[in-house]
């Protein structure tokens, strides 16, 4: 399974920078495959550890914020690991 999901505190103000970067230590200190850009993280896994870890990103954002609020998009597709990376490479190879 891979899930993008985004976290926002709310009622902290415009700098959100410390609350955010909680989340994305707690996913990268769960040792599961990630990549965060300027609007998503993205984490793959088993359901039970990457649902773990999205609750515990919002718990470390919700410790500093009065408000918390959470999108998340998941594939899930059985029997299927390294998908954030095959997904790319099946991209750039139809850019060539």
């Amino acid at each position: 399974m891979i899930v993008a999901f985004s976290i926002t505190p709310l009622g902290v103000g415009e700098g959100v920078a410390e609350p955010v970067a909680r989340a994305v230590k707690v996913v990268r200190d769960s040792g599961l495959p990630n990549r965060t850009d300027a609007m998503f993280t993205t984490i793959e896994g088993e359901w039970d550890e990457v649902m773990a870890v999205v609750k515990r990103a919002v718990d470390a954002v919700a410790e500093v914020a009065p408000r918390v609020s959470l999108v998340l998009k998941a594939d899930l597709r059985e029997g299927v690991t390294d998908g954030m990376t095959s997904k790319i490479e099946s991209l750039e190879r139809h850019l060539s």
